[in-house]
């Protein structure tokens, strides 16, 4: 069972920047497609961004085109999301996923999933 450990949450302001973090249990890059989600209070959780198991190709939800930024160190074994602009529509619960198979917006293509980290952006 892969476990997911998210990090790097907390209150900004808008236009400011964070960094989320999120550590494997064990490496999966090379096999798992990984993704970040978020859920505002009230909402369905929402797609982010994802990114193949190569690395090779990244995918955004429009509204975050442009501002937020998935990547991977692969020597670290963590996946990031720089978020950058940061707007209160942002504000959620954020989520890493990873999944077998092909990446995906669908959150039921991913089988492991971390605690979530809160973000919040004050106006």
């Amino acid at each position: 069972q892969v476990q997911l450990v998210e990090s790097g949450g907390g209150l900004v302001q808008t236009g400011d920047s964070l960094r989320l973090s999120c550590a494997p249990s064990e490496r999966t890059f090379s096999t798992y497609a990984m993704a970040w989600f978020r859920q505002a209070p009230g909402k369905e959780r929402e797609f982010v961004a994802a990114m193949t198991s190569s690395g090779g190709r990244t995918y955004y939800t429009d509204s975050v085109k442009g501002r937020l930024t998935i990547s991977r160190d692969t020597a670290k074994n963590t996946l990031y999301l720089q978020m950058n602009s940061l707007k209160p529509e942002d504000t959620a619960v954020y989520y890493c996923a990873a999944g077998v198979g092909m990446v995906s917006a669908d959150y039921r293509a991913y089988q492991h999933w971390g605690q979530g980290t809160q973000v919040t952006v004050s106006s």
